[in-house]
């Protein structure tokens, strides 16, 4: 293990890349965990500790007699939290949920609630239509629940159809019944 201890370039391409890994995987991890998918957030967990144990013991090795180690190990680090993010989002596990108030001006005009919903299911999106109350009067809001990786383009029909519409979106941890597969 004397590779470890030594002052040389390969120690701290070990140290930038593994800190990356790790706290990228250890991002997807949390987001798994958080998304109710205990079991792979758990084997997951695994291998973020062991990188962890690996790039983490390099560092304190020799930390005294070579500060670039911390400095490639923190900014590491910075670049891992951001990657790791990135990573989590174009997987977009898990669900969400959006929900849509129509204002007053498209509810009168054409039935707009009605007219986006048929557009959304024609999509394959669940759609349910409520009655509420806002401010000024009766407001059509609509749901719907969806996995992650459709969010971008639901909201876009909806912008195209009610730009004047609020949008909300939502994580959802668990989702019983209804359309959606996990």
């Amino acid at each position: 293990m004397a590779f470890f201890t030594e002052q040389n370039v390969w120690v701290y391409l070990f140290i930038f890349f593994g800190k990356i890994a790790e706290v990228s995987v250890s991002i997807l991890r949390l987001m798994l965990i958080n998304r109710g998918e205990r079991l792979k957030g758990s084997v997951i967990a695994f291998f973020d500790v062991l990188l962890w144990l690996l790039v983490t013991g390099t560092v304190l090795v020799g930390f005294r007699d070579d500060i670039w180690r911390v400095v490639v190990f923190a900014f590491a680090f910075a670049i891992g939290n951001y990657l790791g993010s990135w990573l989590e989002s174009k997987l977009a596990l898990g669900l969400s949920s959006i929900q849509v108030i129509v204002s007053q001006d498209n509810m009168i005009a054409d039935n707009a609630a009605h007219t986006l919903a048929g557009q959304l299911r024609s999509e394959g999106y669940a759609v349910t239509i409520l009655e509420g109350m806002g401010r000024e009067g009766k407001r059509d809001i609509l749901m719907l629940h969806l996995k992650r990786k459709r969010i971008r383009r639901a909201v876009s029909i909806i912008k195209e159809n009610l730009s004047s519409s609020v949008i909300t979106v939502n994580d959802v941890k668990v989702i019983r019944g209804g359309y959606i597969k996990k």
